[in-house]
């Protein structure tokens, strides 16, 4: 009675379809991918989580040190001319190091060179709010606006290749923990310094900290997608060529918008508070305007990126945003007293010209080796582009003592601003442009 010494039942066992044949290969691949949808999902969350953490960091590097700049030339001994230096600094960093970034991520992958970014943001913010020379702050500075450059270039390339189906919605997130960051920075530094007894070295330093935590969760984020020998992520992809950027009219465009936004960002930035303040409004309130124009900057940063890839161009945006600088600008010129907020209002509606531009940089190129190098293009010589523009509104401030040329300058050069914008906004591809 036992079926196991029968052999016909043997044999019925061994053909039935719940047992394969000794000849099928065994093709079972389906059990072993099953379990790893989750941990797949969980390992984008992660990287999500990452690029938000990384944005947050872009900013603090310099807006921090705006915040507490007389107490650290009082304490460093540092000269007027320094001071400029340090103003100079940034726009330069990003247009230099910025080149660099294609190159560094073509040898060691994006991902890894994020990581160094990191690094270098959280050993420079840290290590200058310890040294007494001048120089050295000067330097270690720098080293933090480096990564910075690195990091500027590479999120967008990034977020590209690893979430090919979600560029809007992660540029979105990408440029609204960016403003967060620079919010952040310019509304808490002192109140964080004033808490720590006043010492400057310690407001500062503390934005290292930010970054070091930053830089934990790129570390596993490099580790997780560590590529593997003969995967296909290690194979060398052929997008990753040089492109003849230089012939892609699109890429010039961009490269341009990207300036002349950030000439008006980095003008309204740096002398807003100045404006109202000579428009009869209180230093206070007039720090409360300008974290007005920063926050506008935040739910809008995550959903104009969502909209404007919805269309087939962005230049309904492009339009709309320079007409709400324009009227901002000519607002604070005749009446930055009156309505004060409307004004900052519009002005940062005008400033989110940034994450629409970061929104343009995904979408003009088909792949993340494109994106590299039209980010990297583009943001260079954009910043190259806007260093002029702060100090000429300065100049021109000194020598009339009013502030109607240099806001009149700001609404000029928005009417450029949306030209080149309406050729950049349209619907190609610089791979396109560049080969033909």
């Amino acid at each position: 009675m036992s079926t196991a010494a029968d052999p016909s039942a043997t044999e019925t066992e061994s053909r039935s379809p719940a047992t394969p044949s000794p000849t099928t290969t065994p093709a079972a691949p389906t059990p072993p991918t099953a379990p790893t949808v989750p941990a797949r999902n969980a390992a984008a969350v992660l990287l999500a989580v990452a690029v938000a953490a990384a944005a947050v960091n872009l900013r603090p590097v310099v807006t921090s040190l705006g915040a507490l700049l007389d107490p650290v030339r009082e304490g460093l001994g540092m000269s007027a001319t320094t001071a400029g230096l340090l103003a100079a600094v940034p726009p330069l960093c990003f247009a230099v190091l910025g080149v660099c970034a294609p190159g560094l991520a073509r040898r060691m992958g994006p991902v890894a060179v994020v990581t160094a970014a990191m690094a270098a943001i959280a050993a420079g913010v840290l290590a200058r709010s310890l040294t007494g020379s001048a120089a050295v702050f000067l330097l270690l500075t720098a080293v933090a606006l480096a990564g910075v450059a690195l990091a500027n270039v590479l999120l967008p390339v990034v977020i590209k290749r690893y979430f090919p189906d979600r560029v809007a919605p992660m540029i979105g997130l990408y440029s609204m923990a960016l403003s967060v960051g620079t919010s952040l920075a310019a509304a808490t530094t002192v109140p964080l310094t004033d808490a720590m007894g006043g010492n400057w070295r310690l407001g500062l330093g503390v934005w290292g900290l930010l970054a070091v935590a930053a830089l934990a969760l790129w570390l596993v984020v490099l580790f997780l997608r560590r590529e593997k020998p003969g995967t296909a992520a290690a194979a060398p992809a052929p997008v990753q060529a040089k492109l003849p950027i230089l012939r892609s009219r699109t890429a010039w465009a961009l490269a341009a918008f990207f300036g002349l936004q950030s000439t008006s960002a980095y003008g309204a930035m740096g002398w807003l508070p100045k404006i109202y303040h000579d428009a009869g409004v209180s230093e206070s309130a007039s720090g409360v305007l300008l974290a007005v124009v920063m926050a506008v900057s935040v739910p809008v940063s995550f959903l104009l990126p969502n909209l404007a890839a919805r269309r087939g161009d962005q230049r309904l945006y492009v339009v709309v945003l320079g007409l709400c600088g324009i009227a901002g600008f000519l607002g604070l010129m005749f009446a930055a007293g009156t309505v004060s907020w409307l004004w900052a209002v519009l002005v940062g509606l005008s400033m989110c010209a940034f994450p629409l531009a970061l929104t343009m940089l995904g979408l003009r190129a088909r792949t993340p080796g494109g994106v590299a190098q039209l980010s990297a293009f583009a943001q260079s010589l954009g910043y190259l582009i806007s260093i002029p523009g702060p100090i000429l509104m300065g100049a021109l401030y000194q020598r009339t003592g009013q502030w109607y040329l240099p806001l009149g300058l700001l609404a000029l050069l928005l009417v450029p601003q949306m030209l080149v914008g309406l050729r950049a906004a349209r619907a190609r591809h610089i791979e396109d442009e560049a080969v033909g």
